[in-house]
């Protein structure tokens, strides 16, 4: 507790610093810094002669103060007073002029490297795969960008405005004092370990807060983050939580206040003891030149000089003192960025990568895809992330996240044609269609897109033929035409119109008063599920990939905008190379090849009809989905009192989806005799031989 009769703050954490915040720094850290000064060499000789400048000038100062006393005033000269306090006028604005250059050199300095860092590390973070993003919280992530980096910037220009500066001086005012009396001197000098002391003891300590300091800013940034956005925000007041929530930020808001309440102590205590030190200093300097004065031995101008080179000295030695604890806190920054820039991505362009070769779908030509016994489980946490940027990571969460998702898959999507993925939550659907835009990495085997290794292809043209569609697409907060023309920044009005016209969206724009311009929102909440689907489907239109991959496009969409969003696939899909992830069957009756997926391997594969006659997973799926009386023949597994055999799928007939299909036209109508092509089923069930009952009963 803080005492007083004032509000009373329990220190939070104090003394209890996370295991990354007792984390030392990096050896190499320094050396890593140095580099990043080499576009401002220029720049720094320029800021090395200016503070060359103003070292002199600190000590020509009292020197002139020395002549003014003992060649002007006492020897009652009125020229020369007049000449040195004309020199000591020019001096000060020579020194103004210094300190103007030597601010905006520094400035130009640190915050050029800092801008350098800055970009180098968010090109990086941009280059780590989608397991990096999926463990990081992206509120500690914005953390190592934002506070980490203005730390670093701060640290960084204070030592370079102050450390070349000090020590010049220093050596230069201890020389000067030498001149005049040696004896002086050598008494300031023997307080010179009582000021480094202080910044060394508290400069390490300041070090360990400093990083438990950033890293709960980065905790209560992340949970801004979260609760800030949309989508959190409409959780809390759905679940009337606000209450806890402030409380929850309290605490957050709570440390970082009670950690910076010690940060501010041990740095003003740091500036009182030195402060106090120069003091007691000066006071024994005074003391003893008086007395040499008074006997005679120097003049008294003399002694004026040394006391004004005095706190000259201690100013430097103060700044100097204090140089370790923003060395500490430049390095502690500079440490968490390097952290991130040391996470290799793990998927990077070969050297000597190739273009995949232009085919246009345009022009009826797409190419194929291919897995060749293809093996995958997702990257390890230790592999892909830093503990630093999570706030939660379980050994269990890491032995889950580290099994086997695929094994050995084989199978070729037909060019040109579509291929949809069936299968149970958590078989390896989406895994499969992360592959193919390179996303992530097989441990072993090979995907192949036009007969080549995607890992032999650049990034950039590997991008330009893929296009993928979400079940939840991410819009920005930013205007339709922003949203649509970050998949081809050169597109042109009529080349907006023709998209939307095919995503079937057009019309809802053109109703809008600001038509294109209008601002969707934070991740196009503005706008509903459908809306923002057939958005991106006509972001997908407008980039005219060879390749489309969607992932359960129309799931959570109520019928009508199913339908809409199906017609818009319609033209998406024409004449492309499709993957698709199917939520519902209804929907993919037509695909010209249906991959059943199972824990990571392919169960059986065909068309619709080959697929319900094998009687397996496939039909057991479209039974569960659209059962019906008349379900896939089975062997019985249910035969009460001598009845007629009881099929497990005999349930209540349900409706058919929209009617509309991926693919080719969709099959008959609901209700047709064999509108979802199974066979008649088993009469129904009659338990001791009472009435019949209805199916499903």
């Amino acid at each position: 507790m803080i005492g007083g009769s004032g509000p009373q703050f329990v220190i939070h954490g104090i003394g209890e610093e996370s295991g990354s915040a007792r984390q030392k720094i990096k050896s190499g850290t320094v050396k890593r810094v140095l580099p990043y000064t080499r576009p401002y060499r220029v720049i720094i000789g320029f800021l090395m002669l200016v503070t060359v400048t103003e070292a002199t000038i600190t000590v020509a100062s009292p020197m002139l103060l020395k002549i003014l006393i003992d060649e002007g005033i006492m020897p009652r000269q009125v020229g020369v007073v007049a000449a040195v306090a004309g020199a000591v006028a020019g001096l000060a604005v020579l020194e103004l002029l210094a300190q103007y250059l030597q601010s905006r050199l520094s400035g130009r300095i640190g915050e050029g490297m800092i801008y350098d860092l800055r970009t180098e590390v968010f090109e990086h973070v941009q280059r780590q795969p989608l397991a990096f993003f999926t463990r990081a919280q992206t509120g500690a992530l914005v953390s190592r960008l934002n506070t980490d980096v203005v730390s670093a910037q701060q640290a960084l220009t204070t030592l370079l405005s102050t450390v070349v500066s000090s020590a010049l001086a220093l050596a230069l005012v201890l020389g000067t004092m030498f001149y005049l009396s040696w004896v002086i001197t050598l008494f300031a000098l023997l307080a010179l370990p009582l000021f480094i002391l202080p910044g060394r003891i508290i400069g390490r300590r300041m070090q360990r807060l400093m990083r438990e300091s950033m890293e709960l800013n980065a905790e209560m940034g992340q949970l801004m983050h979260e609760r800030f956005n949309v989508a959190g925000a409409l959780l809390a007041k759905l679940y009337g939580r606000p209450a806890s929530e402030a409380a929850l930020f309290r605490n957050q808001a709570g440390r970082v206040r009670d950690i910076g309440i010690v940060l501010n102590v041990y740095t003003k205590m740091l500036l009182v003891t030195l402060t106090f030190l120069a003091s007691i200093a000066t006071a024994v300097v005074y003391g003893i030149g008086g007395t040499l004065a008074v006997n005679g031995a120097f003049a008294i101008g003399t002694l004026v000089a040394l006391a004004a080179l005095l706190t000259r000295l201690f100013g430097p030695i103060n700044q100097l003192s204090s140089v370790q604890a923003n060395v500490m806190t430049a390095l502690v920054s500079f440490d968490r960025l390097f952290e991130v820039l040391d996470l290799k991505p793990l998927i990077a362009e070969k050297p000597g990568a190739v273009a995949l070769p232009d085919r246009p779908s345009k022009n009826g030509i797409a190419p194929e895809v291919e897995f060749e016994r293809v093996t995958f489980r997702y990257p390890a946490a230790r592999d892909v992330s830093l503990a630093s940027l999570e706030a939660i990571a379980l050994p269990s969460q890491e032995r889950r996240d580290n099994a086997w998702t695929l094994r050995d898959l084989s199978f070729r999507a037909p060019a040109g044609k579509l291929t949809a993925l069936v299968g149970p939550s958590g078989a390896g659907k989406t895994t499969i269609t992360h592959l193919v835009p390179r996303l992530y990495d097989p441990n072993s085997g090979t995907v192949r897109i036009g007969g080549v290794d995607v890992r032999d292809l650049t990034l950039d043209s590997l991008r330009e033929t893929i296009g993928m569609v979400t079940q939840d697409a991410h819009l920005f907060h930013d205007t339709i035409r922003g949203n649509l023309m970050y998949a081809r920044p050169g597109a042109t009005e009529d080349d907006l119109v023709e998209a939307c016209k095919g995503a079937q969206i057009w019309e809802l724009i053109s109703s809008l008063p600001d038509g294109f311009d209008t601002v969707v929102g934070d991740r196009g909440y503005r706008l509903s599920g459908g809306e923002k689907q057939r958005i991106a489907l006509a972001r997908l239109l407008l980039k005219a990939p060879s390749v489309v991959v969607l992932d359960e496009a129309t799931a959570h969409l109520d019928s009508e905008s199913e339908a809409a969003v199906q017609r818009a696939l319609k033209t998406a899909l024409a004449g492309r190379t499709s993957l698709v992830i199917a939520h519902r069957l209804s929907t993919i009756r037509e695909a010209d090849l249906i991959l059943v997926i199972e824990n990571g391997e392919i169960r059986e594969q065909g068309v619709h009809d080959e697929l319900l006659a094998m009687n397996g997973l496939y039909a057991e799926l479209y039974r569960t989905q659209f059962a019906t009386g008349r379900p896939v023949p089975a062997e019985p597994v249910l035969q009460l009192n001598g009845g007629p055999p009881r099929n497990g799928a005999d349930l209540p007939p349900l409706p058919d989806g929209p009617g509309v299909s991926y693919g080719r036209p969709p099959g008959p109508p609901p209700g047709s005799p064999d509108d979802h092509g199974l066979p008649p089923g088993p009469p129904p069930l009659q338990i001791l031989g009472g009435a019949a009952l209805p199916p499903g009963m």
